[in-house]
């Protein structure tokens, strides 16, 4: 098949990209890299730079389009509100309509924030947007189109950038360069990290399958841990230490999946990895 994946130069684009590759598709990347890295580049992989509003120029056959790329940060969203609904929301619709001229079935990264208040954060706030996006896509004009929703996804190949890396990512930056991990509020918020691997099969589960979801596919691990007890692992990998700061705005008390549709429908297996994974660093 031939395959687009918007994000393909980012975090989980790379991952999926890398499957995908090696399940003998022929793949091409869209990607602005305003977070994306050329390092990711696997060879016989098309890439272009572009950015996500610009896919209408895009021309080709394609069966199936992963839309990965987002503004896909929660305190970033609160500095560049506008960018955030740009990318997440307007991007979002030109993919959408970019499919439903193209015939091309499309995937979407929704976000388990979801699950929250969607004015705590813009980011918040525009992927559900996007997410309502799809579904008027998929309801008014017959677009073929499968949302899921990730929860906290780590593993090879995330982000060390401190402003727009995710908790791991940030630690494991500061770590290296021996300084203190900060935590915000109390420590004792709880988060669903899921694998990145797994994320990957649960896209690709989601996109080969017949089985239909009216609503998403749900791709977290079930299993939550506090931040303190991340930090935790870290001081034990790292002989880190930890220093308290002040509560974020949108800083959720907990994200836990408890949709088991992708498991039992799908057969997706999640594994709980976190622990194993901070000891290899």
């Amino acid at each position: 098949m031939k395959i687009l994946v918007t994000g393909g130069a980012g975090f989980i684009g790379t991952n999926l990209i890398k499957r995908l590759k090696n399940e003998g598709h022929l793949i091409v990347s869209l990607d602005n890299y305003s977070t994306g890295n050329k390092d990711n580049h696997i060879e016989g992989v098309k890439y272009i730079a572009g950015d996500i509003e610009t896919i209408e120029y895009l021309k080709g056959n394609y069966d199936v389009c992963y839309h990965i790329a987002a503004q896909s940060r929660v305190q970033p969203s609160f500095d560049e509100p506008t960018e955030s609904f740009r990318v997440n929301v307007r991007g979002t619709e030109a993919v959408m309509e970019w499919a439903r001229h193209n015939n091309v079935k499309v995937v979407y990264a929704g976000s388990s924030s979801k699950h929250h208040d969607p004015t705590d954060s813009p980011y918040a706030m525009y992927k559900y947007l996007g997410e309502e996006v799809c579904k008027l896509y998929r309801n008014s004009f017959d677009v073929n189109v499968r949302i899921c929703r990730f929860y906290n996804v780590y593993g090879p190949g995330e982000s060390l950038d401190e402003k727009f890396g995710n908790v791991i990512g940030i630690w494991r930056s500061k770590s290296l360069k021996g300084e203190k991990l900060q935590i915000v509020g109390d420590g004792e918020q709880r988060r669903d990290f899921t694998y990145v691997d797994d994320i990957v099969d649960g896209l690709i589960k989601v996109s080969e399958t017949d089985v239909l979801n009216d609503d998403a596919w749900e791709l977290g691990s079930g299993v939550n841990y506090s931040v303190n007890q991340l930090a935790g692992f870290f001081n034990e990998r790292f002989k880190t230490e930890t220093t308290y700061i002040e509560e974020q705005k949108g800083n959720y008390r907990e994200t836990l999946n408890t949709n088991t549709d992708a498991i039992d429908r799908l057969g997706w297996k999640p594994q709980d990895k976190l622990e194993d994974y901070i000891k290899s660093l």
